[in-house]
Order: structure tokens, then sequence, then C-alpha cells
């Protein structure tokens, strides 16, 4: 839940300040959305969400919590039946401020705070969905894999030659490519020809 702002009071004493916020929390849980100024968007949103997590026990004490800060009857109802049972999979986050730019007389920021209606679970189910397709795709890709230790094993357990032909050594008989006599570089004749030679 966020934490009560600091700082001036939205009314002339605590008292006014406790009245701005129960008429804002019982527009809000009436309309489900309010405009007003970011301040009291931000002071209002950590009562409501409190309130919310109490109407979301649905016994009688908490209905009694609940109407000592919203006194309209029918919008108590309302919380209890309607918007408590919809925010049951959620755990916080009720409600969204939405910056709307300034207000036109003062240029006061404005700001829509609303309650968060969309159901958690059909994200979850999207989310659920994907996974659960990676997963069954993931092990057929690993099947028709072989595993790097077994490729590592069998790589060694292949008879080789010590030696590799050196790429840059021009082809001789041997290996049945025939070589031209001016292809070959007078350059890479070897030691033991020199020797002969001298």
């Amino acid at each position: 839940m966020p934490t009560p702002t600091k700082g001036p009071r939205l009314g002339g004493g605590p008292a006014h300040e406790k009245l701005i916020i129960a008429n804002l929390a019982t527009a809000l849980f009436e309309h489900r959305s309010i405009t007003t100024t970011e301040a009291k968007a931000k002071r209002l949103r950590p009562h409501a969400e409190r309130l919310i997590t109490i109407a979301k026990k649905g016994d009688l004490a908490s209905r009694r919590q609940v109407m000592k800060t919203v006194r309209d009857k029918s919008v108590v109802h309302f919380l209890m039946t309607e918007i408590a049972p919809a925010m049951a999979e959620r755990n916080g986050g009720y409600t969204r401020i939405v910056k709307i730019g300034p207000r036109k007389g003062d240029n006061a920021p404005m700001a829509v705070i609303q309650l968060v209606m969309e159901p958690v679970s059909a994200k979850q189910g999207v989310v659920r969905e994907a996974e659960q397709a990676a997963a069954a795709s993931a092990p057929a890709v690993a099947a028709d894999e072989t595993p790097a230790e077994e490729t590592q094993v069998e790589a060694g357990s292949v008879d080789q030659p010590d030696t590799l032909p050196d790429a840059d050594a021009p082809a001789t008989a041997d290996e049945g490519v025939e070589v031209d006599a001016a292809e070959a570089d007078p350059s890479d004749e070897t030691d033991a020809e020199k020797k002969d030679q001298a």
C-alpha cells in the first residue's frame, strides 16, 4: 500500500482533510473513476486501497470499519458486493492514477484516479499458456539433439591421425592431387632438400 504523503494538509485542519478524503473515496467507489487534482489523488490512493483491503474480508466487522469513512450505505454495499469480490485475486494495486494535464482556470495539475477492474486471472492465464507452449516445444528440441557430453565422447573415440595436413602446404602426389611445377613455390622447399643441393 502506498504510504500517505507528508506535507501540508488538503483542508484547513485534520478534520477537514478527513472529510475531503472520505468524500473523494465515496465518489471513487460510486463512480469507479473520478477527476481531481494530483495532490488529492495521491492522498486518496492509500486510503482507498486500505478500504478495499478491509472490504475484501466481507464480514460485518469489516463493513462497520468501512462505514467509519464512507457514510453512504448504498456505496458501502456496492463496495462490499461488487468491487471487493472483483479484487479478490489481486494483492494490492487496486487503483490507478493517470495524469491528464493542467486545469484551465488555475493551471493546477489534474489526474484521473480509477479502480483497476481488469481480472488478474485472465492475464495469468495468458502467461501460463505461453509457458506451457514453451515447455512443450523445449523437450521436443532436446530429444532431437544429442547432449554435448555424448558428442565429445564420440568425437574422442574416433581414430584420428596425430598430425593434420597443413592448409598452407601444397598438395603432394601421395594425396592424389597433381601439382604443376609452375605452381610449386620455390620458397616451400624443405630443409632436407636444401642440404642435398648444398
